[in-house]
């Protein structure tokens, strides 16, 4: 597949935006990480899925390097080959007890994904799943949001998937002989000749990429304010540009107007989780969204706000809005692996009016919240800065503001043709994606014509999971009903 062919990202250290994601998530709350269960249409073949996982672990080096942290907060963490690597610790196999159905293989998916990945060890874990009912399979996976965000996992994905069920499996790959040779090289480097290797060596590489950082902000500024005696009028310039970078950050973590806790209904926080699912046509959302001249992510947020708004009237407890967020990449290579995306905040209209009038209104708000993303505040202008503060301080701004956001969402793009996996065909993937502290999180996956919707619930909050699935099915059932019969 194309995966095979992709660039792999290898950055040596953490981004600054990699780094807040890794420092935040000391509070187990504030778990930034998403996984997703691939459902089969029978179970993987377990030693053809290890040579494809192995293969593809071999070409993506942070599978198996560890994270080590900088000298203090002086540096971002750095990735570095794990001496004590072992394959199998990451990769299982189980068996969902009789009579293995899909209540039983979501509720397994979200204690799997309760279970914390080891700081000290390469961050990811593979399950595959087997004894679901229908003799169907699926595989259980989690890689950590500091080693990609969702387009950078889909791309990993490609390396141990294919076009055909029989396609022949990768050449077997002599993974530990590769990680004991990067290991010593690494060794080797860190040593440096006679400064010797453990602390001193952090510090020595700590302070080396401080000072690279520093300088080029110092080198920047100073260009910047050379330019003002020949053109006075250019300081000013600049600091209105400052003034408008900071405004828009700080208002990147929630949506203009937001409320103190967001719903009521939905105002308490936990660390349990509840997944649910619903399926839609992606040919229905393109037609919707066609006919009001509304992108396929507009019709998306418009059947959630519809489904919670339904959920709330259900519970005898009106609302006019809800905080949410969409995420927006800004993604400009084909790598395989990294992290480069925004989370855009927005407040989704709630009152009372036609599910027409609410595609349209969401499709405007979307169009303003990315032209204000896009002025270039947000996370990723804060994340340096944010990354300095201490860890308490910053775990409990970070909880404060996801506690006001009812739920987050997130919609990838897979293939648009099947894809197959050790000798199983994949028929949809539900994505788990990062809860941390909001209500819930929403992630679609279109494939081969099926949008799947990950509804990751907190049940803390979102008290009536299923419920609220419920909703969200017929809410989208009613929106393509009504656009797509007025079109016509």
């Amino acid at each position: 597949m194309k995966g095979s062919e992709r660039e792999i990202e290898q950055a040596q250290r953490m981004s600054e935006h990699e780094a807040l994601m890794w420092n935040v998530e000391k509070d187990p709350w504030l778990n930034a990480s998403g996984a997703s269960l691939t459902l089969l249409d029978r179970p993987v073949d377990p030693a053809r899925f290890r040579l494809q996982l192995r293969a593809a672990v071999a070409r993506m080096p942070k599978l198996y390097h560890r994270v080590v942290p900088g000298f203090g907060r002086l540096s971002t963490p750095a990735w570095a080959p794990d001496p004590e690597f072992d394959f199998d610790y990451h990769v299982r196999e189980i068996e969902l007890a009789s009579p293995g159905d899909e209540r039983t293989l979501f509720d397994v998916a979200a204690s799997l994904y309760m279970e914390p990945l080891d700081r000290t060890r390469p961050l990811w874990r593979f399950v595959t799943v087997s004894g679901l009912e229908g003799g169907r399979g699926a595989i259980w996976s989690l890689v950590h949001h500091v080693i990609s965000d969702g387009i950078g996992q889909m791309r990993l994905a490609e390396m141990y998937q294919s076009l055909q069920r029989d396609d022949p499996p990768p050449a077997e790959v002599d993974l530990e002989a590769l990680v004991a040779e990067a290991v010593a090289t690494a060794k080797a480097k860190e040593s440096g000749g006679d400064l010797g290797s453990g602390m001193i060596g952090t510090v020595r590489d700590t302070g080396t990429h401080l000072l690279r950082r520093q300088f080029g902000i110092a080198r920047r500024v100073a260009g910047e304010v050379s330019m003002w005696g020949a053109d006075p009028r250019r300081a000013l310039k600049s600091a209105e540009a400052g003034a408008t970078i900071a405004t828009t950050a700080a208002r990147q973590l929630l949506p203009s107007g937001a409320t103190e806790s967001g719903s009521s209904l939905w105002a308490d926080r936990s660390r349990h989780r509840r997944l649910e699912h619903v399926r839609v046509s992606v040919d229905d959302l393109k037609r919707s969204g066609r006919a009001v001249g509304a992108s396929v992510n507009d019709v998306f947020l418009t059947g959630l706000a519809e489904g919670a708004r339904r959920y709330h009237e259900e519970a005898e407890v009106p609302i006019q809005s809800l905080n949410s967020s969409f995420v927006v990449s800004t993604r400009k290579d084909g790598k395989v692996g990294g992290n480069a995306f925004t989370p855009v905040p927005i407040m989704l209209p709630a009152g009372p009016m036609t599910l027409t009038e609410r595609l349209d209104r969401i499709s405007k708000l979307t169009t303003e919240a990315r032209e204000e993303a896009s002025k270039g505040g947000g996370l990723g202008a804060l994340s340096g800065l944010m990354n300095q503060l201490p860890t308490s301080m910053l775990t409990r701004a970070a909880r404060g503001a996801a506690s006001r956001i009812d739920f987050a969402t997130s919609n990838l793009r897979s293939a648009d043709f099947d894809l197959y996996c050790a000798g199983a065909k994949i028929t949809g993937t539900v994505c788990m994606g990062p809860v941390a502290g909001t209500g819930a999180n929403i992630t679609a996956l279109s494939l081969a014509g099926a949008f799947d919707i990950g509804i990751f619930v907190d049940p803390q909050a979102i008290t009536d999971p299923s419920g609220f699935r419920d909703h969200i099915e017929k809410a989208f059932e009613d929106l393509f009903g009504e656009i797509q019969g007025a079109d016509v």
